[in-house]
This record gives C-alpha cells, sequence and structure tokens, in this order.
C-alpha cells in the first residue's frame, strides 16, 4: 500500500509451489502484464549442417522410426541409416544413450556420505518442514533411493538442485555434453570458466554443496540396460521421444521407474511410467476425514447422516469405520465400509438390518487407503496418451502440444537442430510432422504403431511452438524442474498421486500478440538470447532496466531472485 500512487506495484507472495512468483519481473512490461503461467524453455540448439528437407513421405518413416524406438528403418535426411545409427545420432552434439555392452564407470567428484556406509538417521532440523509434508516412513524411503539424472541443461540443474535438498541417497548426473554459451540462458550453475568441460562434470560440485547427506557424482560411460539396473528412478531431459522410449523400455524392463521432462519455449511436458502396479499408500496427504453423526438408518442400504451443517468431506469409494453409537453397538464389530455419498451431509453404507435402532451419538472415521496405478510405457502411451490436466482452460491443446513435441523432436532428429524462429519453411515442416503423426499407421503384418489422437492439427499452436522451441528460458526450467523433482520423490516413497502419465505446460499467453520482425527476434550470442528470441529486444531491454524490492529472502524468495538474475532484471 506504501506503494499506491506512485505508478509502482506492490506484490506480497505467500507460501504456495516452489516456483510460484518467479516471473513478476514481467507485470510491468507491456504485453507481458498479465498472465497466470509462467515463461521459460529449454538449452538453445544451434543447428547444424541442414541437409534438405526430406519429403512428406520420407519424414514419414523416420517419425515412426525415430519416435517409436525403431519400429521401421531410420533415415536422417534422405540416407537409411540403421536403428542403433538412429539412436546414436538422435541427440544433436551428444553420444548414443544405450549401448549393448558398456561397463560402469562412475566418478564421485565431490558428495557427503559414501554409498557403503549405514544409512544415516534422519536428520530432523534440516528436514522439519520436508517431514511435517512426507511422514518419517516416506523420508525414510527416500534416503534409500538412488536417482540416474540424464541431462544437466537448465531443466536438468533445476530437478538435481530439488533432489539434493530434499535428501536422496544418491544422485548420479549423466550429461558429457560440453558446455557451450547458449548454456548460460538458463543453466545457472555453469559460467565462463566451464565452457569446453561436460555440464555434468562442470556442475557437481556446486550442486554437492547443497546438502552434505547426499553423494553426488558423475557417469561418464553411456547408458544402457545394466547401469539403469543399479538405480531406483531415472530421469531424462534434453533427450528426444526416441532415445527416452528405448531408456523406458530397459527400465522396465529391470523394474526401474522413469520420468522424462522437456521444455520448448514457453511450453513444458513431463511424462511418468512407474510401472504396471505402482502402489500409493497415501493418495493425498491430508488427515483422514472425521464427523459427528445425527442418524443412521436400520435397512438394506443404512443411510448415515451428519449433524446439521457439518460437511462429511467424503467421496465414492472411501471406506469408512463407524464407533460410538448409542442403540447400535454392532456397527463398531463391521469392517470398515464402502461410502456412497449422497449429498454433503449424508451417504449410505452396507446392510445395517440387524443393527438395532438408532437412538443417538456416533462418530464417523474415514479409513485411508493405498491405491494401485497401472502405469504404460512411453512407447504405449504416445498411441493413447492420459493427461493430469495442469489447465482446464486449455485442456483441448494437451494433446495437440504432444504432437507438437514429437514434431519438434523427429525435426531435430532429421536436421540436427530445432526450427529456426524466421524461416518459414521450418514452422511449415513442423505442422507437416504433427499432421503425420495424427495418423493411423499399421505395419504390413497388421501392427498398429500410430493412432490419431485429435481431430485436426492446431496450426497455429504448431507454429506458436516452433517459433520458440530453440529457446530456454530459467523460469520454465524452474516450473518443470521443481514439478519433476516432485514426481521422483513421489514415485521412490509411494506418498501422493503421482502424474498419469502426461503433463503438458502452456504459457503461450505470455507471448506477444503480434509476430517479431526479425530484427527484434536477433540476438547478439550472449546469454539472453532465449527471451530476446521468445519477447524482443524492446522488452528484453525493459527487463534490464526494472528496479525491483524483494522482501524475504527465504525459499520462495531465492528461487524469485535466482530467476531475475537469470532473465537480467536490472543487469
Amino acid at each position: 500500500r506504501a506503494q499506491e500512487g506512485q505508478g509502482r506495484p506492490a506484490i506480497m507472495l505467500r507460501s504456495c509451489p516452489t516456483s510460484a512468483g518467479i516471473l513478476l519481473a514481467l507485470l510491468g512490461v507491456g504485453y507481458c502484464a498479465d498472465f497466470s503461467g509462467a515463461v521459460g524453455g529449454n538449452r538453445l540448439l544451434h543447428a547444424g549442417p541442414r541437409s534438405h528437407a526430406p519429403s512428406h513421405s520420407t519424414a514419414h518413416l523416420l517419425r515412426v522410426a525415430s519416435l517409436r524406438g525403431g519400429d521401421q528403418p531410420s533415415l536422417v535426411g534422405k540416407r537409411p541409416v540403421s536403428e542403433d545409427s538412429a539412436a546414436a545420432t538422435a541427440t544433436p552434439g551428444g553420444p548414443p544413450l544405450l549401448s549393448a555392452q558398456a561397463p560402469l564407470k562412475r566418478i564421485a567428484l565431490r558428495g557427503g556420505k559414501a554409498a557403503e556406509e549405514p544409512e544415516p538417521e534422519i536428520d530432523e532440523t534440516l528436514y522439519s518442514r520436508q517431514l511435517y509434508v512426507l511422514g518419517h516412513d516416506a523420508m525414510r524411503k527416500m534416503q534409500k533411493s538412488s536417482i540416474l539424472l540424464i541431462g544437466l541443461g537448465g531443466l536438468g540443474v533445476e530437478i538435481a538442485k530439488d533432489l539434493a535438498l530434499a535428501g536422496v541417497k544418491s544422485l548420479t548426473l549423466h550429461d558429457p555434453q560440453e558446455t557451450t554459451p547458449s548454456d548460460f540462458a538458463a543453466q545457472f550453475y555453469l559460467g565462463e570458466a566451464d565452457l569446453g568441460i561436460g555440464r555434468a562434470a562442470a556442475t557437481v560440485e556446486k550442486l554437492a554443496g547443497l546438502n552434505p547427506h547426499v553423494t553426488i557424482d558423475v557417469l561418464e560411460t553411456e547408458v544402457n540396460a545394466e547401469v539403469v539396473a543399479r538405480y531406483s528412478l531415472v530421469v531424462c531431459t534434453d533427450r528426444i521421444f526416441g532415445e527416452c522410449v528405448r531408456i523406458n523400455d530397459a527400465c522396465r524392463a529391470q523394474g526401474v521407474k522413469f520420468i522424462m521432462a522437456q521444455t520448448r519455449g514457453v511450453f513444458g511436458h513431463i511424462f511418468v511410467d512407474f510401472g504396471a502396479d505402482h502402489e500409493v499408500t497415501d493418495t493425498n496427504g491430508e488427515n483422514p476425514a472425521q464427523c459427528l453423526l445425527s442418524h443412521v438408518s436400520s435397512e438394506e442400504v443404512g443411510v448415515v447422516s451428519t449433524l446439521e451443517d457439518t460437511r462429511h468431506n467424503l467421496e465414492d469409494g472411501d471406506l469408512v469405520q463407524i464407533s460410538g453409537v448409542q442403540g447400535m453397538e454392532g456397527l463398531e464389530t463391521l469392517p470398515p465400509m464402502k461410502v456412497k455419498v449422497l449429498g454433503p451431509f449424508s451417504f449410505s453404507v452396507g446392510d445395517t438390518r440387524g443393527m438395532g435402532e438408532y437412538k443417538g451419538g456416533g462418530t464417523v472415521l474415514q479409513v485411508k487407503q493405498a491405491a494401485r496405478m497401472n502405469f504404460k510405457t512411453l512407447r504405449q502411451s504416445l498411441q493413447d496418451p492420459q493427461f493430469t490436466t495442469s489447465d482446464y482452460g486449455k485442456i483441448d491443446r494437451e494433446r495437440q502440444l504432444l504432437l507438437g513435441f514429437q514434431a519438434l523432436d523427429s525435426f531435430s532428429a532429421q536436421l540436427n537442430g530445432y526450427p529456426r524462429a524466421t524461416h518459414e519453411e521450418d514452422h511449415h515442416m513442423i505442422l507437416e510432422l504433427a499432421q503425420g503423426f495424427n495418423k493411423e499407421i499399421i505395419t504390413e503384418d497388421g501392427k498398429i504403431i500410430n493412432k490419431p489422437t485429435v481431430d485436426e492439427v492446431d496450426a497455429a499452436l504448431m507454429r506458436n511452438l516452433s517459433r520458440v522451441s530453440r529457446a530456454e528460458l530459467a523460469p520454465i526450467a524452474s516450473v518443470i524442474g521443481s514439478i519433476t523433482a516432485q514426481e521422483v520423490m513421489k514415485g521412490v516413497t509411494g506418498k501422493f498421486t503421482p502424474i498419469n502419465q502426461h503433463f503438458v505446460f502452456d504459457a503461450s499467453e505470455a507471448l506477444p500478440d503480434e509476430e517479431l520482425s526479425a530484427e527484434e527476434m536477433q540476438g547478439d550470442g550472449g546469454r539472453y538470447d532465449s527471451q530476446i528470441l521468445c519477447f524482443g529486444k524492446t522488452v528484453h531491454e525493459k527487463l534490464t532496466n526494472l528496479k525491483y524490492f524483494l522482501v524475504g529472502a527465504g525459499a520462495i524468495g531465492c528461487e524469485v531472485l535466482k530467476n531475475w538474475a537469470m532473465m537480467g532484471v536490472g543487469c
């Protein structure tokens, strides 16, 4: 209120999810003045030597090969290659991720307790707030978990930072890709001194300093089935669908949980596979519902009523135990009964005949039960995807964006880079690839390897996704990274319901209404090129001239400060 009358916005942040509030710097800037999403993105990838764009039929074959794990012959440009060769070249600038026989070689550069030491006690001072949410049993499970994280770009380092602070037993990093200036857009642990050094090796020491209880090391060899078997869960970032399909298949064969995460400009995507029979011990973390009763009927389907204005807060299928009912003491001897909700103040249970007549009193207590989830593999899920919705106002975009992400990865596999923002032919090819992924594909032996998922591909959305796909913005990496780290915690502890199975994040309202000119999007080769690509030079200059005052530098405050710094606020 002190700012009122001075033309300055004053904002207070209350306790909220990890990445909340990270885009406040944009609140005073032109077309970014008011939006509910966040902006961010993926590592800026410069396209290498480009072959001629393949024909639609050629792209159709490559699409299947690169994204279905080699179900069809693979092509790069128009040159046929083997399945193994396609996998090796699928990530621009990176080594193959799966090999038949590769020895495990790990170097522990720094970290906390050695892996062979006895399991440490829970540090209740360090993890006090986390224990309130997870409980001791879940925390012990997390301290026994070993995580392999593939990819240490802006998204990968966010996930690594959160897992190190959360207190997993060990975190192994794999990313031999050398540091380039484009990494500075969102990878906050990399600087000019790290140029030419592998991103994992350049990051591990700083990560290890976050928590002395977590062993953090680097995997130098390729990732194969033997390697993934040594971990509780594998997270893939900065890798295309084709590679993730193969790694996911290897994880499923070894009983290892798997997560894929990626960001492209102001868009993000997470895929979760926790196996065919994943147990969720506590679906929501809430205390069991409890209320006082006003009446219980004696009939074949007994109706239970609560006191006036006392909501029971139950859902269909919940189990309850009834006790303390005068005149119907037999209810206490029954096993937990399944509920069918009739209204906010009443529900039905099983047969209550023969239990006597209700005289008064009584309490109903919810009996929390474990749930079991059956996940599909990535290969299966791409044909019939399920989503956990992030924004019901954009629910129609979920399947559209999943097609777009697949199209971008197919484009990258063919042309060694993501679409150029100012080249119409690149955007047109993305639209064609997305349309191709939306068709039914049947092999000669009658096997269906692809199914349509939308009625019509949204050309405007594909263009927006294509135009910003080279951008990596710190705030989106922060949002998607924190959600991914939370899913890791769910996977290794069984606490809370995980994403089922795709999660799509769309902050396209942050983009300008009018398409930017080529000159406005042209960067200078520096750390802010991604931001300029998405929002233009004019907005970037406004960000650098802002003067903000932040009160509070706790967990949320530090997250805000980090993202402001990466965005160049006041720089």
